[in-house]
């Protein structure tokens, strides 16, 4: 794969952007519908902020660079009108437009949350807000993937949509957990929210992998790919890392079911949560390279 310092950098600006959106969506998913009381938090309110700023950086840098990479310029020149103006004259670049415009809802969305904190977050006109921002954020990247052009297009972006979502879900569960949830340690807190996120990490996997088999099919088109060319064996690279996620995470679903009361009934002792602490760590860890990974995808061609 031939990366020039141009291209490099639009992989990291995918890259921050979907990260960005996995804890924004993720993170406001979680306090949603599983810990509402974490809206009031303020480590949990810097999860979700954390990620609307990445995301929302991410993509209008990934604009700019876009034109750069396409013009053959240098990366500084990633911020010259005259090259946006190109990317936004083009179906592409006008999917990076809308995508602006509604991490712009999102901030507005996010600001209610920072207002109104757990009555935002239980309230049926903020989540309608969430769910139009969520559903247009997880649309849009779908668009501007391989799944558009696959032989059967629909039926690749729904599968692209809800591979994104159990992405989100997961992952920006699992950040909140470690830097919302366990570092408060509050004994009714874990056992009212973790093992409701351990059935929601486990519907996310499943999800994940279900729509990942599809995506395959429809990009590829055939096993042998898989190992013949630059974008198979990126993506056995991604599918190898996230079955040792996989491995991590049965870990972090054996101690829910079978240390979580111990834990609780020691009032959140820190070593008894400490080895969940670190399952979960290294398991955010791991999904992120899958993110690096997933960036690298959309920049290459399925045929090379």
């Amino acid at each position: 794969m031939d990366l020039t310092p141009t291209k490099t950098l639009y992989i990291v600006a995918r890259a921050v952007d979907y990260f960005g959106m996995t804890l924004f969506l993720g993170g406001l998913f979680f306090l949603a519908l599983l810990w509402k009381g974490g809206a009031d938090q303020g480590r949990a309110r810097k999860v979700v902020v954390v990620g609307w700023v990445l995301g929302f950086v991410g993509t209008i840098a990934a604009v700019g660079l876009e034109g750069a990479w396409i013009a053959q310029r240098p990366p500084s020149d990633f911020l010259d009108w005259d090259l946006i103006s190109q990317v936004l004259d083009v179906h592409f670049g006008q999917i990076w437009f809308a995508r602006t415009l509604l991490w712009l809802l999102g901030g507005v969305v996010l600001a209610q949350l920072l207002q109104r904190g757990r009555f935002a977050a239980g309230s049926p006109a903020w989540r309608t807000g969430l769910a139009v921002v969520g559903f247009g954020l997880l649309r849009t990247t779908g668009m501007t993937g391989h799944a558009s052009e696959s032989a059967r297009p629909v039926l690749a972006q729904i599968a692209d949509f809800l591979h994104v979502l159990g992405i989100c879900a997961w992952l920006g569960g699992l950040v909140m957990l470690l830097f919302g949830l366990l570092s408060r340690r509050k004994p009714d807190e874990l056992s009212a929210v973790l093992p409701r996120y351990s059935k929601l990490a486990m519907g996310s996997v499943l999800l994940i992998i279900a729509a990942g088999v599809v995506l395959t099919w429809q990009t590829l088109g055939s096993v042998a790919k898989l190992f013949s060319t630059d974008y198979g064996r990126t993506l056995l690279v991604k599918i190898v890392v996230l079955l040792v996620v996989l491995l991590v995470a049965q870990g972090s679903r054996g101690w829910v079911n079978r240390r979580l009361d111990f834990a609780v009934v020691l009032r959140g002792q820190s070593g008894t949560v400490r080895p969940f602490v670190y399952s979960v760590a290294a398991e955010t860890v791991l999904v992120i390279v899958v993110l690096v990974a997933a960036s690298l995808l959309v920049t290459a061609s399925p045929g090379r």
